[in-house]
C-alpha cells in the first residue's frame, strides 16, 4: 500500500514515542528483533509470533515495528486487546489491506468463539493479501488453550519466538538508554540502586523511572540516590 502509516484507529489507542527498536537492547532477542524489522519493510515471514512473560518487551517490540513502517510508507495498526477485545472482532475488518497488522495479548481470546473465529478468518484474509501480521501472548501458541484448532495450526504456520528477559548488566542498560530517550542521563550508581531495590521486571522498572522523571521536573532536581529514597519512601 502507499497509505502513509500508522494507521489510526478512532480508538484511543496510541504508540508510545519512546517504543524504538534503537532503544531496546536486544539480549538473546536478536534475531526476533531482526525478523520484526524486516517484517515492518514488508520483507520476511509473513507470521511472527512472540511470547513471552510480562515485562520483557513484547508490546515494545510490536509498537516499534509500526514505528518503523512509517519511514517508508508502509501502512500499519497496533492492537492492544486488553484495550480493544470488548468491541469484538469485527475491529479487523479491512486491516487485511494494511501492510503491517500487530496485535498484542493475544492469550485473552482463548475460550471466546466469536474472537477465535474472527481472527482465523482475519488470518487468513491477511495471507491473502500477502501483507504481515506479527502476534504478540504471554505464553507459545499451544499453551493458549484456544478452542478452535484451525486457529492454533494456523498461528503455528510463522515463526515462533519466545522473548527472553535481559540479565541483570543489561537492565542497567537498558534505564540508562530510556532516560537518555526522555531526555536526561542516569548516573550508574542511581541505575545500580534502583535495580537491586525496586521489581526486576523491565515494564516497573521504566515506570518507576517515568515516576522518577515526572517527580524531577516538578520538583526541578536532578535524579539522584538521596532524591529517589526520598520519593519512594525508601
Amino acid at each position: 500500500m502507499n497509505n502513509t502509516a500508522p494507521f489510526q484507529l478512532p480508538l484511543g489507542v496510541s504508540l508510545r514515542d519512546d517504543a524504538r527498536f534503537e532503544n531496546f537492547l536486544t539480549g538473546a532477542n536478536g534475531l526476533a528483533c531482526a525478523m520484526l524489522q524486516q517484517a515492518a519493510q514488508g520483507q520476511g515471514e509473513l507470521l511472527l509470533y512472540l511470547w513471552g512473560a510480562p515485562g520483557v518487551g513484547c508490546t515494545h517490540l510490536l509498537q516499534a515495528a509500526c514505528h518503523s513502517a512509517e519511514p517508508v510508507r508502509r501502512s500499519a495498526v497496533y492492537l492492544p486487546l486488553e484495550e480493544l477485545i470488548h468491541l469484538g472482532p469485527g475491529i479487523l475488518e479491512g486491516m487485511e489491506h494494511l501492510d503491517l497488522v500487530c496485535i498484542d495479548s493475544v492469550q485473552l481470546i482463548a475460550g471466546n468463539r466469536l474472537w477465535e473465529e474472527g481472527l482465523f478468518h482475519f488470518f487468513n484474509r491477511i495471507r491473502a493479501q500477502n501483507n504481515r501480521l506479527v502476534v504478540a501472548a504471554d505464553r507459545a501458541p499451544r499453551q493458549l488453550g484456544l478452542n478452535l484448532p484451525d486457529l492454533l495450526s494456523r498461528l503455528s504456520w510463522g515463526m515462533v519466538f519466545q522473548l527472553h528477559p535481559l540479565p541483570d548488566e543489561d537492565k542497567e542498560r537498558a534505564l540508562q538508554l530510556r532516560a537518555q530517550a526522555r531526555g536526561f542521563q542516569l548516573s550508574t550508581e542511581v541505575v545500580r540502586y534502583l535495580t537491586h531495590h525496586a521489581s526486576r521486571d523491565m515494564g516497573d522498572l521504566f515506570e518507576l523511572l517515568e515516576r522518577l522523571d515526572r517527580a524531577s521536573l516538578s520538583a526541578k532536581r536532578k535524579i539522584t540516590i538521596p532524591f529517589v529514597k526520598q520519593e519512594m519512601g525508601w
